[in-house]
């Protein structure tokens, strides 16, 4: 029952709110004009989801679907003009993404990689403490495009997202929705663990929203 949960917290969460797409567009804008790109998204979320978006909108000569874990990825060398990381670069690691991935990218090809990250150094101790639970390799943007020369490619643009982003656009319709399904799973004692468990990093991101976010990073592989 608690897979039942995850679904109904996080389904479309994003999507049906406006605005969480233009910081996308915004990343892409700032990509030079290609003709025709192969683009590889790594980590494109809930495939059934997905593939029947592909298929009511007539992509499916255009888009393949692959569903291959993140740490086995298997594609020609030098084959994609883009690759985009949307929030998903955490499960192996910044550094180790963008030495695994680099292979894949044509001569002068694109890396973009979301990824959350302090936005003010010495975040407060319950904060820190609980990112280094979360994900351990958390830094700041500075950090990352250090990690992003060292890497052989060039920083080629950055931007961090406004609070709104995850306040107005995320946390806020998560918190109606947790409310929602509080009364729905209030039998299911691991369905309501969950909904508790999101509901304090809702609290956690209002009180120190200052300290910590996402951010866009946009790479040129050297």
């Amino acid at each position: 029952m608690s897979q039942d949960v995850y679904y109904e917290l996080f389904h479309n969460i994003i999507i049906e709110r406006p605005g969480r797409l233009d910081y996308v567009r915004k990343a892409f804008s700032m990509l030079p004009a290609l003709d025709n790109p192969h683009i590889l998204d790594i980590g494109c979320g809930t495939l059934d989801e997905f593939e029947r978006k592909v298929i009511e909108q007539n992509y499916s000569d255009t888009i393949k679907i692959i569903n291959r874990s993140m740490h086995d990825l298997n594609f020609p060398s030098e084959h994609f003009h883009i690759i985009w990381s949307e929030g998903s670069i955490f499960i192996i690691g910044f550094s180790e993404g963008l030495s695994q991935w680099k292979k894949f990218i044509k001569p002068s090809g694109f890396l973009v990689v979301h990824d959350m990250c302090w936005l003010e150094p010495d975040p407060p101790p319950e904060i820190l403490e609980h990112w280094q639970r979360v994900y351990p390799g958390i830094t700041t943007v500075q950090n990352n495009v250090e990690k992003i020369t060292a890497a052989g490619y060039s920083a080629y643009d950055h931007f961090a997202l406004p609070e709104e982003a995850w306040g107005e656009i995320y946390f806020d319709p998560l918190e109606a929705r947790i409310q929602q399904l509080r009364e729905k799973f209030r039998h299911d004692e691991n369905a309501r663990a969950v909904l508790e468990k999101e509901f304090r990093e809702i609290e956690l991101y209002r009180k120190f929203k200052k300290w910590y976010g996402s951010a866009y990073f946009i790479m040129q592989k050297a």
